[in-house]
């Protein structure tokens, strides 16, 4: 196969192939992999960088040295030499092979976010003082990222990670992260974070997890205040009551019940610390069984949250993966959301020919 245009191809060894630092934690089942290398050789080459860096590859990487070769045929690009231009090809990479987990992806959104952003204030110091229509060897970047009408960078960066302009699931992600890491939150916040980025990673949803961890973050400040020698008794006593009653309620509750809860319990709590002597809370128990009306925004985050999530599932290993209860469950799920939709399909008819 000849190389593409931009690229040389040689022979190198193995062992001379660097793959510093990648995105990519999990390699997934190499066994395949290692059985086409082994009957057909390597179809597509290795991409490195001319000093030997590793941009495209790393599974193919992998299987060659299971296999025991010494040496591979290699691209070899020198228009890839700075950073932003090894996690875009890692990236074109990841896209057209396994896909990265959402860990990963979060990651790697957050080192171009980051990079890009440096990138563009770079080009916009450059020219800063040019006169108009000069040019310059720094008025653009080595690899100018693709753009987009919002031409932000968050936007542009998980355009590139996920092909699509949505960051916000990415960004949560990256949340959780920093307050796993934060030690100026508290251990409870921290551990809450983690145990989150360890059912993210295990497949658990985004949305759910940014939920409890709102609701670890308010019952953090409802523990401060009634901590707090500076406050008055009556505050630090509701507080507390407040603290202890979404505990109890996290029992039985579902996460967006429990940021609702939180969150109304602690804007009590702050309003009353000007009103003198606190009364005691009276929060609605959250009986299981009994369904708690949710606001506008809560069902919008859902669905944004559940956008296009059958393309992450194959049906043929999730139905028969599944306990009866638990399909049970999602037919009814199923079942609630069908005659859901054409309720509120009716609805909307209705209203649009009503403001007609």
């Amino acid at each position: 196969m000849s190389a593409p245009a931009g690229y040389i191809e040689l022979e190198r060894t193995v062992d001379s192939i660097t793959v510093g630092r990648r995105h990519r934690e999990d390699l997934g089942d190499l066994d395949p992999l290692v059985a086409s290398i082994r009957r057909d050789g390597l179809l597509q080459p290795i991409t490195i960088t001319p000093d030997g860096h590793l941009i495209c590859g790393a599974r193919r990487l992998a299987a060659i040295k299971r296999l025991g070769w010494k040496t591979v045929n290699v691209w070899v690009r020198s228009g890839i030499s700075d950073r932003l231009g090894q996690l875009l090809a890692e990236q074109d990479d990841n896209l057209l092979h396994k896909p990265l987990t959402q860990l990963e992806a979060a990651a790697l959104y957050r080192e171009l976010k980051e990079l890009l952003a440096e990138d563009a204030a770079r080009r916009q110091e450059a020219t800063r003082f040019r006169a108009v229509g000069e040019g310059g060897e720094d008025g653009g970047a080595n690899l100018a990222p693709p753009q987009n009408p919002a031409g932000k960078t968050r936007a542009q960066a998980a355009q590139m990670v996920t092909g699509r302009n949505s960051y916000t699931t990415l960004e949560r992600i990256g949340r959780l992260q920093d307050l796993a890491a934060d030690q100026t939150q508290s251990e409870r916040v921290r551990q809450r974070a983690a145990e989150e980025l360890a059912l993210i990673q295990a497949g658990g949803g985004v949305f759910a997890s940014h939920q409890r961890i709102n609701a670890e973050l308010s019952l953090a400040e409802l523990d401060q205040l009634a901590a707090d020698a500076a406050q008055p008794a009556g505050v630090r006593e509701q507080a507390w009551a407040e603290a202890a009653a979404i505990r109890d309620a996290a029992q039985a509750g579902k996460a967006a019940e429990l940021e609702r809860l939180a969150d109304a319990a602690l804007a009590r709590v702050k309003a009353s610390k000007g009103r003198g002597k606190a009364k005691r809370p009276a929060l609605t128990a959250v009986v299981p069984g009994e369904p708690v009306p949710f606001p506008l925004r809560v069902f919008v985050l859902t669905w944004d949250e559940l956008d296009g999530w059958w393309s992450h599932y194959d049906p043929a290993e999730v139905g028969p993966a599944l306990t009866a209860e638990q399909w049970a469950r999602f037919e009814a799920t199923v079942t609630g959301t069908v005659a859901f939709a054409d309720a509120a399909r009716i609805a909307r008819k209705d209203e649009t020919e009503r403001t007609a």
